[in-house]
């Protein structure tokens, strides 16, 4: 069997993360498969479509690496690609059941005359279905085409199924239940059906269905916040299937090569933005320091901070204390410019008897031959020695005097980022605040 798949957005607002992981899946499964995916865009809503919708899903589809083979921008030999250049195909299959006598005229529309028997779908995800058409009065027969003689989205999704001989259509749970009316269309139509897979709903924490105004819905957002495409396509594909080990960071490669439809969990998927940050930490991590530095860089230029010549080692110093790029300028300003703040329970914390010991590690620091954060460390631990405590007493007060936190890049690479008369003139200065409460 050929595997065809296919992605059929409507362009009435950005790309939403549930659209995104169906676009996903059905990505996955065509790429295990040496299948085709493809691209097609509902926009027969003319009241609701717009360009920048339009742009926005191409967009986020490119950023996420999800490459269609058919489709807008390519085209291929079952385009058109928008459903609203295929009226001409709508009318000659609509003219097909009207000539079969499967459809009648009720105030102006035209309706599909479904057959009256149980109508059974074996899905891949779902399992065996089965809707009762004998009883009208839960089934009353379809209306296909409007009184202003606009087709609806069941008749012309089973038509472009039909038209693109798509093999496989892998879709949200909520459109279960039209898949038996597709079923009968396609009989009526005298076509082949596709195999069909519902995937499970995507549900907020606390178990309320994810809506557009949910946080993490807009995947246009998460470049903005400082996500990697490979971190949201990693947690979206984690949304409703399981790899069946303990593994969850997957590179793109590594998902094809695992995916399949037998993974695909039947219950919903619970969004965990919290988790999704944890994912792009993971694949920060895996980044090289100059990748990471390249990528941060914009993050730091538009927050106004100066990019030194060693931004590289300045972003290495804080790689793996931020879970998002958007962090780093927060995470490394104390390394980027002169001017600190200082939290005040840091300072409360460590208390006005540090300020003579800091003053003594300024006058040792300057007695350093050549500066290095390890030189630096080895001079902290004897000055600590000498004033009979611990040196990791003494740690946390150059940490806050150099940085202002109690929390951050390793002390040695902070010196090292410093240099010596910087880190002097923050000993001092801290030393200073210390002595005057």
């Amino acid at each position: 069997m050929t595997i065809r798949t296919r992605f059929a957005p409507s362009p009435t607002g950005y790309l939403h993360v549930g659209g995104a992981r169906t676009a996903l899946f059905n990505w996955l499964f065509a790429r295990s498969q040496g299948g085709t995916f493809v691209l097609r865009v509902e926009d027969t809503d003319e009241a609701r479509n717009t360009d920048a919708a339009r742009q926005a899903i191409f967009d986020g589809m490119e950023w996420l690496g999800l490459d269609w083979d058919e489709g807008p921008g390519i085209g291929g030999a079952y385009g058109p690609y928008f459903q609203s250049e295929r009226k001409g195909i709508y009318d000659a299959w609509f003219d097909k059941l009207h000539a079969a006598g499967r459809l009648y005229e009720d105030a102006g529309a035209w309706r599909f005359r479904f057959e009256r028997r149980p109508v059974t779908m074996r899905d891949l995800v779902c399992g065996e279905v089965t809707i009762d058409y004998r009883d009208e009065s839960n089934t009353p027969d379809m209306v296909i085409r409007r009184s202003d003689g606009s087709y609806v989205f069941h008749f012309v999704n089973v038509v472009d199924d039909l038209e693109m001989a798509i093999s496989h259509v892998i879709r949200g749970e909520d459109h279960l239940m039209n898949t038996p009316k597709h079923l009968q269309l396609i009989e009526a139509l005298g076509g082949v059906a596709p195999h069909y897979a519902h995937i499970p709903l995507i549900l907020n924490p606390d178990g309320s269905k994810m809506s557009k105004r949910d946080a993490g819905a807009a995947v246009g957002d998460y470049p903005r916040q400082g996500f990697l495409a490979a971190a949201v396509v990693n947690f979206i594909a984690l949304l409703g299937w399981s790899s069946k080990t303990e593994e969850e960071i997957f590179t793109l490669k590594e998902l094809v090569a695992r995916f399949s439809l037998e993974a695909v969990n039947r219950a919903p998927a619970r969004f965990d933005l919290e988790k999704c940050r944890w994912v792009n930490q993971q694949h920060l991590a895996k980044l090289s320091e100059s990748a990471f530095a390249a990528l941060a860089e914009p993050f730091v230029r538009q927050a106004g901070l100066p990019v030194p010549d060693h931004f590289v080692a300045v972003a290495a110093a804080v790689k793996d204390k931020v879970r998002l790029l958007s962090e780093v300028p927060d995470a490394a300003a104390f390394l980027l410019t002169e001017q600190i703040p200082l939290d005040e329970a840091v300072v409360a914390k460590v208390g006005g008897a540090a300020a003579g010991l800091l003053e003594k590690l300024a006058v040792a620091f300057e007695g350093i031959g050549e500066w290095s954060g390890h030189e630096a460390k080895a001079a902290l631990h004897e000055v600590a020695v000498a004033a009979g405590v611990k040196p990791g007493q003494l740690m946390f007060p150059l940490r806050a005097a150099l940085s202002g936190r109690a929390h951050g890049p390793d002390l040695g690479a902070i010196l090292g980022l410093l240099g010596r008369a910087r880190s002097i003139a923050r000993l001092r200065e801290f030393a200073r605040v210390l002595a005057h409460g």
